[in-house]
């Protein structure tokens, strides 16, 4: 009777062995050649028979190389050492995936904007070291988190009424390409609803629950297609939601929210809030024209009258860049006034670099290709979470 076992495995100069099993005994045959394939066989004795020492030893060496080199291998019989690898996989490779669909369910860009915009303005009541204190990251974790929770509800929710929008515009979109199921994107709406509300009731922070109150409410309206509702089909009411939001309420909710309930001080308003409030009314302003701009085909098809479907794209895209010219203009003109030297010079040329990247990179945008301008898009992003790093520089 003969049993065997076979381990394969690519890559390599490879040593192949075969030990069978007859009638008179067992006799055992080693050869040497050079292939991309490192095969061991091993044809067993009888119960009656066992391998010598040195051919165990020979065995469990080339067991050894499998497992240093981690190459895949398959087992035909006998070994087994991949089984608990298989088994992690097989247990991970889903799980990898609900989290991806989870993640760009939550639109990153826009969580990664609020994780920045709010530890930012937090740092501009701060006066010195000592009040970088435990009590200061416990103020500003009960901000962040109940933030991005209503940010996740308000792009979710979105994305549950833009369903019939997204299939045109965004495809990819998880509830759009059908990886994540309308029931689904309903419970995480939810849950992240509760939960933010929840948070901001237990802080005892006025400002805080305002800010999410306000975001819920501005949030609900631009999205919900109800009677009076749906203001993402009118341009102005549609661009109101997000400057209120992302200029207005993150700068002076949390900005008081430091500074009164954490820090325990009188609330006066900063020369740095006074910027900051003023500087990303002109940045969220961009936000709300530019992402409408490569959705104009779904928006058209759907009635939504966004500016980008009135005025055009390249009206559209070349007032988005004045506006952040300008910014850009003020912004160093109020460094240059800075008392602080180092202040000033991070300020002005901080900002003039950016201005200038932006000029470089609108040149090579192509109007007629929607992925090109999602990708400047995703560029004027990157410019707004640059600004919130310079932002605790003006004292």
């Amino acid at each position: 009777m003969i049993h065997s076992t076979a381990i394969g495995f690519k890559h390599g100069c490879v040593k192949w062995i075969e030990v069978t099993n007859n009638q008179h005994g067992c006799s055992h045959k080693h050869s040497r050649f050079d292939c991309k394939h490192f095969i061991i066989r091993s044809s067993y004795c009888n119960n009656s028979t066992r391998l010598s020492f040195s051919q165990n030893k020979v065995l469990h060496e080339r067991k050894s190389v499998v497992k240093r080199l981690s190459l895949p291998f398959t087992v035909e019989h006998g070994f087994t050492d991949n089984d608990d690898d298989d088994n992690i996989s097989t247990f991970f490779t889903p799980l990898y995936k609900q989290l991806s669909v989870f993640y760009r369910f939550c639109r990153p860009h826009t969580i990664i904007g609020t994780l920045i915009g709010v530890t930012s303005v937090s740092l501009l009541p701060v006066e010195s070291i000592a009040d970088l204190s435990l009590e200061f990251i416990i103020g500003l974790f009960k901000a962040l988190v109940p933030s991005i929770l209503m940010n996740i509800y308000v792009v979710g929710l979105n994305q549950l009424y833009d369903l019939h929008i997204d299939k045109v515009n965004k495809p990819n979109l998880p509830l759009a390409s059908g990886e994540l199921p309308m029931e689904a994107g309903t419970r995480i709406v939810s849950i992240c609803c509760l939960l933010s509300f929840g948070m901001g009731i237990g802080s005892q922070s006025p400002p805080l629950l305002i800010a999410l109150v306000t975001s819920f409410f501005l949030g609900s309206v631009y999205s919900i297609d109800l009677p009076l509702l749906r203001w993402k089909k009118q341009p102005f009411l549609a661009a109101a939601c997000i400057v209120i939001v992302r200029a207005m309420v993150v700068q002076l909710a949390f900005f008081i929210h430091i500074q009164k309930y954490v820090l325990g001080r009188p609330i006066i308003l900063s020369r740095s809030v006074i910027f900051a409030t003023t500087f990303m009314c002109f940045f969220a302003t961009v936000i709300a024209l530019f992402k409408d701009i490569p959705d104009v085909d779904g928006d058209k098809h759907f009635g939504i009258q966004s500016f980008s479907v009135r005025l055009g794209k390249e009206k559209v895209f070349w007032l988005c860049i004045k506006l952040l010219m300008a910014a850009y203009g003020t912004a160093m003109a109020i460094g240059v006034n800075s008392p602080s030297l180092p202040f000033k010079l991070a300020t002005v040329l901080g900002h003039f670099v950016l201005a200038a990247i932006l000029l470089l990179r609108a040149q090579s945008v192509d109007l007629a290709d929607n992925a090109s301008i999602t990708s400047f898009y995703m560029f004027i992003w990157k410019l707004f979470y640059a600004e919130y790093f310079l932002i605790p520089l003006f004292r």
